[in-house]
């Protein structure tokens, strides 16, 4: 298993090297200069000067020089991961320098580190939340198979399932926060308020209440049908007649036997949509003005601050990439016969 593991993520250092390289190359075409968008402040200053359009792009080019966009993208990319120098220095992604947001005049791992957090607490609580009642409702479903109740929650997840997220958070949004008034429309805490402690920690759930009940319901009718799919086909195996025919108990027959044969699928599922979610929160945090790495992401592109955006992608990839080690790891671990390290 050690080795399989030390291979794959061999593989994986390979495929995010390729990725981000494409993702440099896409926003080096970009046509945006940042040279001379910095260039601007110093262009204001020079309106009076005579040889100000030779000053200005002097700036320019001495900017250029600075950042190292006056090299070509490979150049630029490996200056960027840190194994070519910039202007003499090595300060890439390997020396821990993770970009610089020019946005919030600060480095982008600064401006990060709070929203990042927020995400992963909502993203953490919704997967909680969503596997809490899928995989029950799911396995009732397969053992209720044909039945009026089981008619009944598939109509439901059909309707959820066609609905898409933003459709939903309005209506929640209609219905929780302007009709009832239970809930606050958007933000993370109380205008003006200075809570700290339990208080500050019970105001920012009442905030996140909408959001979480928002992305839990628009996951139960895909995660519902799924489980419900693949315990039915389970339930359908000789292995579960034969152990049905010994007389073992109905719940040992579904829970310990039929559960575990379905388990295969169902990590796909769950670790799949666990590590997708992350990129699924962005709908969600820009709805209810959240301040997570959602709505950072989408300033950051409509700022041009692409540091910050290609810092975001480089997490999603690695996210995604660990999620598939993790699924086949998971595949071993509940059906001994996948053999992982083959």
């Amino acid at each position: 298993m050690g080795k399989y593991i030390l291979k794959r993520l061999g593989y994986m250092i390979v495929v995010l090297l390729i990725l981000s390289f494409i993702m440099f190359l896409v926003y080096s075409i970009i046509p945006f200069d940042r040279a001379v968008a910095e260039a601007e402040q110093y262009k204001q200053s020079l309106k009076n000067n005579p040889r100000a359009g030779e000053l200005y792009d002097a700036k320019i080019e001495e900017l250029r020089r600075e950042l190292g966009t006056d090299q070509n993208v490979v150049v630029r990319y490996l200056g960027w991961i840190g194994l070519a120098p910039i202007n003499g220095e090595y300060k890439g992604i390997l020396q821990g320098n993770l970009g610089y947001s020019y946005q919030y005049d600060r480095p982008a791992r600064d401006v990060l580190a709070e929203p990042m957090k927020n995400t992963i607490f909502i993203n953490i609580f919704a997967t909680a939340f969503g596997l809490g009642i899928t995989i029950p409702l799911g396995i009732f479903c397969a053992v209720h198979r044909g039945s009026r109740r089981d008619t009944a929650v598939q109509i439901g997840t059909i309707v959820g399932y066609s609905i898409p997220t933003f459709i939903t958070a309005i209506v929640f949004i209609w219905l929780f926060a302007i009709t009832l008034g239970w809930f606050p429309v958007s933000g993370m805490k109380t205008p003006g308020s200075n809570f700290t402690g339990f208080a500050k920690l019970k105001d920012e759930l009442y905030y996140m209440a909408l959001p979480l009940i928002v992305m839990t319901f628009s996951s139960l009718g895909g995660m519902t049908r799924y489980v419900r799919a693949s315990m039915s086909e389970a339930l359908s195996l000789d292995c579960i007649r034969t152990a049905r025919a010994k007389g073992l108990v109905e719940k040992t027959v579904i829970y310990s036997h039929a559960f575990r044969n379905a388990l295969i699928p169902i990590i796909t599922l769950v670790i799949g949509w666990f590590t997708g979610i992350f990129s699924g929160s962005i709908v969600i945090e820009n709805i209810f003005g959240l301040n997570g790495v959602g709505r950072i992401y989408i300033l950051s592109l409509n700022n041009k601050d692409f540091e910050v955006v290609l810092l975001l992608q480089m997490f999603y990839v690695i996210i995604g990439l660990l999620g598939n080690l993790i699924i086949d790891i998971a595949y071993g671990i509940a059906d001994p016969r996948v053999r992982v390290n083959k």
